[in-house]
């Protein structure tokens, strides 16, 4: 072939050696920029969900302590914010030390948050008159280092407060997270918008796991990571957190992802 074509062939290796070259300084590039990102950071530990599918799409193979992290149900629905409450819940069990939970609504269910793992004796409670107050109670509980995670529970989330947040986080190794919760249609659109958080998640809920005689399976919920900083996204049908706060994948979708399963799930903004 090169006999009949050397020509040809001269001309496709030096665009090939170029298209190395751009992919090397293009890798090279992204190596700076990341050091660049987390030059005079504290490097905290993570916290695993302990299921390969989620874990493997985190940069660190966790979810990182010491960082803001954003969770809001899938729209304008008192079942989805539960499920993302209890989804925040079962992070929170696995954590060792007492929780920060600041609201400013007071339907917070204690029992079934113990459901999860989160014992009530570990949770300081804070009541806030709206979501400016929140916010700054957050800032503040932030600063103290004996903390092991702060709560606060927003319908809005602007670009300059979540980087506030995500600041005092980092500067404390305090773990931060942000329950949103709406009260219009109008505001559970807001979600769409960018935010400082390091991780974002969206939780719905779905029909519970199949039992073979009549019953209650363990609830499922449709998982969305729609942000995670230096890792990648993705969505999974999985079951809901149980009474040590951990996550599982259902055995008939242990290889699959939720997008990929049969379809019946839409999650929407």
């Amino acid at each position: 072939m090169d006999r009949l074509y050397p020509r040809r062939t001269r001309l496709l290796a030096p665009q090939a050696k170029l298209a190395r070259m751009q992919e090397r300084g293009i890798a090279q590039l992204r190596a700076r920029i990341a050091r660049i990102e987390h030059r005079g950071r504290s490097r905290h530990r993570v916290l695993p969900f302990g299921v390969p599918a989620l874990d493997e799409r985190l940069p660190q193979g966790g979810l990182a302590c010491g960082a803001l992290h954003e969770i809001g149900g899938n729209g304008f629905g008192a079942v989805h914010g539960a499920a993302a409450a209890l989804f925040t819940a079962g992070m929170l069990a696995r954590l060792s030390g007492p929780i920060f939970w600041c609201l400013s609504r007071r339907d917070l269910f204690a029992p079934a948050l113990a459901g999860v793992g989160l014992h009530p004796d570990r949770v300081v409670y804070a009541e806030a008159k709206d979501d400016a107050a929140v916010l700054l109670c957050m800032e503040e509980a932030l600063r103290h280092a004996g903390l092991a995670a702060v709560v606060g529970e927003v319908s809005r989330l602007s670009m300059t407060a979540s980087r506030r947040l995500q600041l005092a986080a980092e500067a404390s190794g305090v773990t931060a997270f942000v329950l949103r919760r709406w009260r219009s249609v109008a505001a559970a659109e807001e979600f769409a918008r960018t935010t400082a958080a390091t991780t974002r998640w969206r939780i719905a809920a779905a029909p519970s796991s199949p039992l073979p005689v009549p019953g209650i399976g363990r609830p499922r919920w449709i998982v969305e990571l729609i942000r995670s900083r230096a890792g990648e996204c993705g969505i999974w049908e999985m079951e809901a957190c149980d009474a040590q706060g951990c996550l599982a994948l259902p055995g008939e979708l242990a290889d699959r992802s939720a997008a990929a399963a049969d379809g019946r799930y839409a999650v929407t903004a």
